[in-house]
C-alpha cells in the first residue's frame, strides 16, 4: 500500500474514534496512561502532522516546535477539523523536494542539528508515530470508553499484522 493511502486509512480510523467518543471521555484523565487523556495523545499525534505541513511549506520541519494546542486535546470537534486539514495536506500532489529536519536532544539548550529529509520520509515517520500513539490510545479507550469498538488493526504496525498473518498460515 502506498504511504499516502496508509496515512489516509490511519486518519480515517482516528476520525471514526473521535466521532464516536463522548466529549467527556475524550478529555478524561486515564489512570493507566499516567493520567493523560485520549485527547492529549490525539493532539500530540496531530501536531506532528501539523508541524510536517508547516515545515513542508517553509522547507524546515521541527517537531519540537509544536503548539500544544489545548483546544485540539479538549474539543473533539476542533480535533476532527484538524484531522480533515491533515487529510487534505497529505492528499495534495507534493513534489518530493528536499527538506531540512531540525532536532535537538540537548535538555539545557535549544541547539538544533539539521538532517536532510523529504516529504515521503517524513510522511512515513508520521505514520509510524501515529500508529504508536494509537496503540496507547487503544489502552485508554478500553479503560474510559469501553463502548467503542476499535478495528483490530487500530494501533498495530503493518509489519506486525503481516508477521501475525504469516504465523497463522504456518500453523495451518
Amino acid at each position: 500500500m502506498e504511504p499516502r493511502q496508509a496515512c489516509k486509512n490511519i486518519l480515517n480510523q482516528l476520525t471514526d474514534l473521535v466521532e464516536h467518543i463522548k466529549p467527556t471521555d475524550f478529555s478524561q484523565p486515564v489512570a493507566t496512561l499516567n493520567h493523560s487523556t485520549i485527547g492529549q495523545h490525539l493532539r500530540h499525534t496531530l501536531e506532528f502532522f501539523i508541524c510536517f505541513e508547516r515545515g513542508f511549506e517553509h522547507g524546515i520541519i521541527n517537531y519540537d516546535k509544536r503548539a500544544h494546542d489545548k483546544l485540539i486535546e479538549s474539543d473533539k470537534y476542533i480535533a476532527l477539523a484538524a484531522i480533515q486539514r491533515i487529510k487534505e495536506f497529505i492528499q495534495q500532489p507534493h513534489h518530493d523536494k528536499g527538506l531540512i529536519l531540525e532536532v535537538s536532544y540537548d535538555l539545557s539548550a535549544d541547539d538544533f542539528i539539521t538532517i536532510e529529509t523529504n516529504f515521503m520520509r517524513e510522511l512515513v515517520y508520521n505514520i509510524e508515530h501515529a500508529v504508536h500513539h494509537m496503540a496507547i490510545m487503544k489502552i485508554g479507550i478500553k479503560e474510559v470508553a469501553h463502548y467503542i469498538t476499535l478495528p483490530s488493526d487500530f494501533g498495530v504496525a503493518a509489519s506486525t499484522i503481516r508477521h501475525k498473518e504469516a504465523e497463522n498460515k504456518a500453523l495451518l
